[in-house]
């Protein structure tokens, strides 16, 4: 490292502040710009005024935020427009791009094709490289940098202390971005095409999530009208997980994706307020239940029986109901959507009309067909043929309507499947039914079966392999049409639904083509926590492989029998004060069951612990979190309170062996396990 020498310092000092100039005047120069003479009128106005809003916080300088973290000097000229220059040119790589008043850059964005070297190149392959460097900052002042040779032979190859240094750099509020230390199988996953679904399965600490969040980024830069059309959407599977990432894109200056539950996207229509038994649950999450709402709709449709006369001043037009009969089979037979078809019908009973008009002599015209479309027997007949179905109403039916739901499920599910999933008590209307999460679902497929769901251009959905099959058809309705990042870990899976294979679950999505990656390279949890955790993974998924640990800091395992339940919470409180003496988060992880006793243990002891997702600061830095919101969160140092406690708290032993798992894996640099009980088994 070279942080002594004076010049070189000073150099890449002053290319830093010339920068932040350059992108000061950057946003002044969009904050200047007068739009009242290039509006045609205040919609027009709000939309560009909307417009340029964003792009002075996309401009924003975060003063502790490195506004570069790289350089590149490459040794020759790189073809390309922004890298016009002399041989031998220096690229200064950063999160955004920052050129200064000529139009001349000063920072390439991390995602520029230029860029790419600073991640791939290598002394195998130094992709035109002569130096890589690197930067280390302190507060946002740059402190020291360190250089790679990549052509020269005589310079021994050695892990980069900066980059090691910002892998384990402390965490402090929410989740960051990873841009100066992606790996270069991070970075081919990131820069993998729109046009493909790509599927992670990553171990914890293997920088999945950071790896969908920035594909992301990268698909925002490389094809930002069309993602600007399309939409783009991250799905996560709590609030508090999403509120913990929420700042990521942001800081690389992407400021239009959102973020979303599952149950976010499926309530449009209904409010959640009851809660299913794990059985029920199941059944209804299972992708047999897509069948089932497609026979129950389909069921609506009733064969003519009578002529459909319509009037039109002294004449009479007469379709039989055998022509009708024809369309409702035609119709079926094209499997299109109910709504869709519903709308189509009227159409074509009125085409039929306007034959017999041609064939009289008569010369009509489109619109004496839409008149005919809209004519009261023709409606009567449509209403009584194909008649509109409200999804919610459909599928309260079926949960209470035990005939109609044998009629429809008839040979798919068994009758102990139907009987579970039967409304205890029965609502009487959609408003004071008390729907469930999975009720919810239903309701989303039935809405998509009636009318086709908007596609979005790209999503990302983590945490995936929680999903049920159901749900996974939910979010695939909302990338029909585009591409998917879909992440996750099998060993992590902690519902009773929780997906065994991801070429299930991608065909469940409706991406059965999609890549799957594996990302085995842990970055962020010790070794000697993840090789502990790994243990379990025999019991919860077998085959799969363990993480390696590729970090150099030993980190600390403590393994702690506390004598006696009625002193463990007095131990995990000493536990917690323990770890505030070092620097970074602390979480306090423990049983969902357990988590008042030790709120007020640490409430006795004086401390207020903050609840998941929300910020850290210097000042309040302990979260309290209950083991079943533990999943994507990451703490500095974890104190784990009663492992069987986490392990009973779940309906099964390897959903709780998963659930532990996870809880297990939270630590970035320490991890101290306290019990009473015995531990399980495979701890021993």
């Amino acid at each position: 490292m070279a942080g002594a020498s004076g010049d070189p310092l000073a150099r890449e000092r002053a290319h830093l502040a010339a920068s932040r100039a350059a992108l000061r005047a950057m946003r002044e120069d969009v904050q200047a710009l007068d739009i009242r003479d290039v509006t045609a009128n205040w919609v027009n106005a709000a939309v560009l005024q909307a417009q340029m809003d964003d792009r002075i916080k996309a401009l924003a300088d975060l003063a502790h935020t490195p506004l570069f973290f790289g350089r590149l000097d490459y040794l020759h000229r790189v073809g390309g427009e922004a890298a016009e220059g002399a041989e031998g040119e220096q690229f200064y790589i950063g999160r955004r791009h920052v050129h200064d008043a000529h139009g001349d850059p000063m920072v390439i964005d991390w995602r520029a094709p230029v860029s790419q070297p600073f991640y791939q190149a290598s002394r195998n392959n130094p992709l035109d490289v002569d130096r890589r460097r690197r930067f280390g900052y302190t507060g946002g002042e740059l402190t020291a940098y360190e250089d790679e040779h990549l052509t020269d032979p005589a310079e021994a190859e050695q892990t980069s202390k900066l980059l090691q240094a910002e892998i384990e750099r402390p965490r402090v509020g929410p989740m960051r971005d990873i841009v100066a230390t992606i790996q270069p199988e991070q970075d081919e996953i990131v820069r993998s095409g729109l046009g493909g679904t790509v599927c992670v399965q990553g171990g914890p600490g293997t920088g999945k999530t950071a790896v969908g969040l920035h594909r992301v980024a990268y698909l925002l830069y490389a094809h930002r009208e069309r993602l600007a059309r399309t939409g783009t959407l991250v799905v996560g599977p709590n609030r508090s997980f999403l509120h913990y990432i929420e700042q990521v894109l942001p800081a690389l200056g992407e400021l239009e994706v959102k973020q979303a539950t599952v149950e976010d996207l499926v309530t449009a229509h209904v409010e959640v307020r009851g809660t299913d038994e794990a059985a029920a649950a199941v059944v209804k999450g299972d992708a047999r239940m897509a069948e089932v709402l497609r026979r129950a709709i389909r069921s609506h449709v009733t064969p003519p029986t009578e002529p459909v006369v319509v009037v039109r001043g002294s004449r009479r037009w007469r379709v039989p109901a055998y022509e009708v009969e024809e369309m409702v089979t035609e119709l079926l037979a094209r499997d299109m959507r109910y709504g869709a078809a519903h709308e189509a019908l009227p159409q074509r009973i009125a085409h039929a009309v306007l034959v017999r008009m041609e064939e009289a002599g008569e010369a009509p015209d489109d619109r004496v067909q839409n008149a005919v479309a809209r004519n009261p027997a023709v409606k009567a007949a449509v209403k009584a043929v194909w008649p509109a179905v409200d999804p919610a109403k459909l599928v309260l039916r079926l949960l209470t309507d035990a005939e109609f739901l044998d009629a429809h499920a008839g040979g798919i599910l068994t009758e102990e499947e139907r009987k579970r999933i039967l409304m205890a008590k029965p609502a009487r209307s959609v408003k004071s039914a008390k729907w469930t999460a999975a009720d919810a679902v239903l309701i989303d497929e039935a809405t998509d079966l009636v009318a086709r769901t908007h596609s979005l251009g790209h999503v990302v959905v983590d945490e995936a392999q929680d999903l049920s099959p159901m749900q996974y058809r939910a979010v695939g309705r909302r990338c029909s049409t585009g591409s998917a990042t879909v992440l996750g870990d099998l060993a992590q899976g902690t519902t009773p639904w929780s997906t065994e294979s991801w070429e299930q679950a991608l065909s469940h999505l409706g991406k059965a083509d999609a890549v799957v990656e594996e990302l085995t390279a842990g970055f962020r949890v010790p070794r000697e926590v993840i090789a502990y955790a790994s243990r379990l993974l025999p019991a919860i998924s077998p085959g799969l492989a363990p993480v390696e640990s590729v970090r150099e800091a030993a980190g600390s395992l403590t393994v702690r029998e506390v004598a006696g339940a009625d002193a463990l919470d007095a131990a995990v409180v000493a536990a917690c004060e323990e770890s505030l003496r070092h620097e970074g988060s602390i979480g306090l992880i423990a049983a969902d069951a357990r988590v008042p006793a030790l709120a007020a243990a640490l409430a006795a002891a004086g401390h207020s612990p903050l609840s998941p997702g929300e910020e850290t600061t210097a000042d309040s830095r302990l979260t309290l979190v209950p083991a079943s919101l533990a999943k994507g969160l990451e703490y500095d140092y974890v104190v784990l309170d009663e492992p069987a406690a986490v392990v009973d708290g779940e309906p099964d032993e390897r959903t709780g062996l998963r659930r532990l798992y996870v809880a297990l894996t939270r630590a970035v640099s320490g991890l101290v396990v306290l019990h009473a009980a015995p531990l399980p088994e495979r701890l021993g």
